[in-house]
């Protein structure tokens, strides 16, 4: 797979850097405008966001050009932070070091080694069944009996949703698609910025006509008109580019509502665990967005369901 090689990927990567440099002069224009008090939370939170999406497209659109191992490497240094953050979040016990060190060093690498040859068989079920299992030998090998079933979860959980969950986006590389072969990147970069988009356009609606909260106890900043006009124009975002996938316009758009909706669930089942840990965000690592759990939780649900159903339909 070379990128630069593919006139329609170089084409979405220039469109995202378009919208970011249009994005940043008028955040720069509102910032501009303020009083002697400095910028509205509302505007300062907006450029945090800007800067930080510089880097994160910078970051993403680099390991696509440098092909199928860069992604790989990414996503899997994406899934080591996140794991450190929701493993941070939840308490342990010194009988649980050995189970955490298989996690860390042990599971995630191999998993994704996994998605680096390709190895759909095995890939799809180590995590669930093999490293399910072994996490349940090395907790009780600690010899502590202490709320054993609620520790040994947490470190199943943890490598479900930020391992084996989220290799699933560098993992749409290996799908052999009659008539698309080495575009594959284009489905990688069709789920992260429709994915993206939709957080993005629904916080955007949410600000603007944000009336009627979803879930206040869960997630207080998340409203019905920010949610419904959040998912639509990030749909239509995705129908409109039917011409980057094998998919027709109608297909597109299914799918994309298929991965903003997942993302809004995938949001909204970690903000449950925040809200039961009593912290805000997941960390800081990341300036406006907060952890690099806080950024990715909608894209850790859409992406293996954008998978598997991508498999089932268009590999024969």
């Amino acid at each position: 797979m070379n990128a630069l090689r593919d006139p329609q990927l170089l084409w979405l990567l220039g469109g995202i850097l378009v919208l970011l440099v249009i994005s940043s002069i008028i955040t720069s224009v509102l910032v501009g405008r303020t009083g002697p008090d400095g910028p509205s939370p509302t505007i300062a939170n907006l450029a945090a966001r800007v800067r930080a999406w510089w880097m994160m497209v910078i970051v993403f659109s680099l390991a696509l050009v440098t092909g199928g191992v860069g992604s790989v490497v990414l996503f899997a240094l994406m899934s080591f932070m996140a794991l450190r953050e929701f493993i941070t979040l939840t308490p342990s016990r010194p009988a649980d070091h050995l189970a955490l060190f298989a996690a860390f060093f042990m599971v995630l690498p191999f998993q994704y080694v996994l998605t680096g040859i390709q190895w759909y068989g095995f890939f799809a079920v180590f995590v669930p069944v093999y490293a399910f299992v072994a996490i349940a030998i090395f907790a009780v090998a600690g010899g502590d009996a202490a709320h054993y079933l609620e520790r040994t979860a947490k470190i199943q959980w943890g490598l479900m949703v930020c391992v084996y969950f989220l290799s699933h986006v560098p993992a749409l590389l290996m799908i052999e698609i009659p008539g698309y072969a080495g575009q594959n990147a284009k489905l990688l970069l069709f789920v992260v910025l429709v994915g993206q988009s939709s957080d993005v356009l629904q916080y955007v609606w949410g600000k603007l006509l944000g009336r009627h909260k979803v879930a206040p106890v869960l997630s207080p900043s998340k409203t019905w008109e920010g949610l419904i006009g959040g998912v639509l124009s990030a749909s239509a975002l995705g129908a409109a580019l039917w011409w980057a996938t094998p998919f027709t316009w109608w297909a597109a758009g299914l799918f994309a509502l298929l991965i903003t909706v997942m993302g809004f669930f995938g949001g909204l089942v970690m903000s449950a665990i925040k809200r039961d840990r009593g912290v805000k965000d997941y960390g800081s690592m990341i300036e406006g967005h907060g952890g690099m759990m806080d950024r990715i939780d909608s894209l850790c649900f859409s992406a293996p369901v954008f998978f598997h159903l991508l498999r089932y339909f268009y590999v024969p």
